[in-house]
C-alpha cells in the first residue's frame, strides 16, 4: 500500500501539470503586462522610440496637479453614479413589467434586450443621428409639436452632452441587467406574494417588503457590473463627442487613450491607467462589502 505522502506527491504532480498551461497563459497575458505597465508608469516613454527614460513618480505628481485629470475624474464619477442608479432602476422596472405581462412576453424581452446586442460604436452613431441639431429626430419632433424654441444642440452644449451620453448608455445597457433581475424575480416563490396579497398588501408594499429584498443577490451582481462598465466607458464618448465640446465629456478612460496615443505620452497614460485601476479596485471592494451586508440582512 502506498504511503500517504507518496499519494499526496503524486496528486500534486498531476495538479501541477494541469495548472501549468493556464498559469503560463495568465502570466503572459496578465502578470507580465501588469508588471510592464507598472514599470512604464515611472517613465517618460512616448510609445514609439526605444528611449525609455525613468522619471520616478513625476507622472503621478502631474496627475495630482492636473486640472484636466481632475475634471476627467469628476466626469467619471458622475457617469458612474448616474449609470449605476439609472441602469438598475430601469432594469428592475423592465424586469417587473416583462414578468407580469401575459401576452407576447418573449417579444417584449427581445425588444428590450435588442440594444444590448449593438456595439458601443453602432449605438453611438445611432444617437448622434437622433440628437443631431439640424436633422435629428428629437429636434424634428419638437418642430412638429411647435416647440422650436426648445431645440438645443444636445451633443454640442457642454451642459447637455454629458447627460445625452448617460441617457443613451442607459438605453443600451438596461436590457442586459433586466435579464439578470428577471432571473431573480422568477426565483421568488409566488406563495409569498400571494400570501401578502391575501393579507391586504398592495403592489408597492409587495415590492418593498418581498420583491426588493429578495433581489439582493441579483442587485449585487448588476450594480458591480454596472459600476465597472461605467468606469471604463469609452466607445460612446469616442463616437458621440470625442471628449468634447472642449473637455466636457472626457473621462479617465478616454483621457488615457488621448494622452497615450494622441499625445504620445505612454508613460503618463499608463500612470493614469494604474490610478484608474486603483479607483476601480477601491470602489469595488466598498460596494461588495455594502451589498453583501445587505444580502445577509435579508
Amino acid at each position: 500500500m502506498l504511503a500517504k505522502s507518496t499519494i499526496k506527491r503524486k496528486w500534486f504532480n498531476y495538479a501541477f501539470w494541469f495548472i501549468l498551461p493556464a498559469f503560463l497563459l495568465y502570466t503572459v497575458f496578465v502578470i507580465a503586462p501588469t508588471a510592464s505597465a507598472l514599470y512604464l508608469s515611472f517613465t517618460s516613454w512616448n510609445g514609439i522610440s526605444d528611449d525609455i527614460r525613468y522619471i520616478g513618480i513625476s507622472n503621478f505628481v502631474e496627475i495630482l496637479n492636473s486640472t484636466r485629470v481632475h475634471h476627467a475624474l469628476k466626469n467619471t464619477l458622475i457617469f458612474t453614479v448616474a449609470l449605476v442608479i439609472l441602469e438598475n432602476v430601469l432594469a428592475i422596472a423592465l424586469a417587473i413589467l416583462v414578468d407580469k405581462v401575459r401576452w407576447f412576453r418573449n417579444l417584449f424581452r427581445s425588444i428590450f434586450y435588442l440594444p444590448v446586442l449593438m456595439s458601443g460604436v453602432v449605438m453611438g452613431f445611432i444617437w448622434v443621428i437622433i440628437l443631431n441639431y439640424n436633422f435629428g429626430v428629437v429636434n424634428q419632433l419638437l418642430d412638429m409639436l411647435g416647440l422650436s424654441s426648445w431645440k438645443v444642440d444636445w451633443l454640442g452644449d457642454p451642459d447637455l452632452a454629458l447627460i445625452s451620453i448617460i441617457l443613451s448608455t442607459v438605453w443600451k445597457a438596461a436590457g442586459y441587467y433586466m435579464i439578470i433581475y428577471l432571473a431573480g424575480l422568477q426565483g421568488i416563490p409566488p406563495e409569498l406574494t400571494e400570501a401578502a396579497s391575501i393579507d391586504g398588501a398592495n403592489g408597492w408594499q409587495q415590492f418593498r417588503h418581498i420583491t426588493f429584498p429578495l433581489l439582493a443577490s441579483a442587485m449585487t451582481v448588476c450594480m458591480m457590473l454596472s459600476m465597472i462598465g461605467s468606469l471604463k466607458i469609452f466607445d460612446q464618448i469616442a463616437v458621440m463627442t470625442d471628449g468634447g465640446p472642449g473637455f466636457a465629456t472626457e473621462t479617465l478612460t478616454y483621457i488615457i487613450y488621448k494622452v497615450g496615443f494622441g499625445e504620445l505620452r505612454q508613460g503618463f497614460g499608463t500612470a493614469l491607467a494604474i490610478v484608474l485601476f486603483l479607483i476601480t479596485l477601491l470602489l469595488s471592494l466598498i460596494q461588495i462589502k455594502v451589498l453583501r451586508k445587505r444580502e445577509v440582512q435579508y
